[in-house]
């Protein structure tokens, strides 16, 4: 028997990238018209038949910049819970934590992270700052803001160090020359990131070392996927770069494949397992998350990433370590619905009393 309650997945549109979207002007387009591209377009019926084959209801609504239609869509809804895929609106990174933002001043329950943790975790410093109060490793590092010149003596970082966009996901910007091994390299890569996307950017020691990616489940730790760089050419760094993730003819995707779960010794395992908790409490986060992490060549895990709101589409690697444990992609997605109206039930007997 189906649990009697409404819910409705919000993700991201590209609306503005589209001013008209089949013969409709944007003023005029639904909300219920689906202006989303890639992979989630093509999972979002299957995600939406595994949740209507559990929940009463299951709505689907794309959240573009316009605050107001967002707002009255919502009330109009009035859903039970918010599955929230909401990654970015209308390309803008920061603006995934004010989205949650509007969820909870609205007062509806959402999936994933609170607002808090969105933004904290988006921000690479504030959130290593985090990590480093509660002494969870994770590598040393230094803001470098838009047009500051660095110098030998202003430069406290050893290198070799990995440049990163301080307030970007996806691995946007982070190709093969992000990985510099003399001040003259970093400034020739300072010098593109600032010019190419008007931004801060973080220098972080580099781990030469193994990736995991540790996928959390409330409080289960799922098998530990690692990103091997197997054919990876000599002299391009073992990194995890946009094309990678996106460029499916280019070099690193090809050569960029996760092994689930990864062969690690038992002490690694474990010291890898409590380095990921913690840092997925330090960050306060809650329903699920992913934990990046380097070893160095003793096998010391540091964190590089957290990532509160990470991929969980059919062939995302949070899904295969779900698998890994049991859990089938509809499992998966019931889980997580649960914990935001488990969150539901408490706020009405709060209420309540």
């Amino acid at each position: 028997m189906k649990k009697n309650a409404k819910i409705l997945i919000c993700y991201n549109s590209p609306v503005s990238i589209f001013p008209i979207y089949n013969g409709k002007p944007e003023e005029e387009i639904s909300p219920m018209d689906d202006l989303s591209e890639g992979a989630f377009t093509r999972d979002l019926e299957t995600i939406k038949t595994a949740l209507g084959s559990y929940f009463s209801q299951v709505e689907t609504f794309a959240v573009n910049g316009k605050v107001e239609r967002t707002i009255n869509f919502l009330n109009k809804s009035n859903p039970d819970v918010i599955y929230n895929f909401v990654e970015s609106i209308e390309g803008i990174a920061s603006y995934e934590y004010c989205i949650a933002g509007i969820f909870a001043l609205l007062g509806y329950q959402f999936t994933g992270n609170a607002p808090m943790t969105l933004g904290n975790c988006l921000n690479k410093e504030r959130a290593k700052n985090i990590l480093r109060s509660f002494n969870v490793p994770t590598p040393n590092s230094q803001i470098i803001k838009r047009g500051e010149k660095v110098s030998n003596k202003s430069f406290n970082l050893k290198f070799p160090v990995i440049l990163k966009l301080l307030n970007e996901d996806a691995s946007i910007g982070i190709s093969e020359l992000s990985v510099v091994n003399s001040l003259k390299d970093l400034k020739k890569q300072l010098e593109f990131l600032f010019g190419t996307y008007k931004q801060d950017v973080i220098a972080e020691e580099f781990i030469k070392g193994r990736e995991l990616n540790v996928a959390i489940l409330g409080d289960k730790i799922l098998p530990i996927s690692e990103i091997l760089f197997k054919g990876l050419p000599e002299g391009l760094p073992k990194i995890i770069t946009y094309d990678s993730k996106w460029i499916e003819e280019s070099v690193y995707y090809q050569h960029t494949q996760p092994s689930c779960p990864a062969k690690l010794s038992k002490r690694i395992l474990k010291n890898v397992e409590t380095v990921a908790a913690s840092a997925y409490q330090a960050l306060n986060c809650r329903d699920y998350a992913r934990v990046d992490i380097r070893l160095d060549k003793e096998g010391t895990p540091y964190v590089i990433e957290v990532n509160p709101n990470p991929d969980i589409s059919t062939d995302s690697g949070f899904v295969r370590a779900a698998a890994k444990a049991g859990i089938s992609f509809p499992e998966l997605l019931v889980s997580i619905a649960n914990f935001a109206l488990s969150r539901k039930r408490n706020d009405t007997k709060n209420k309540a009393s």
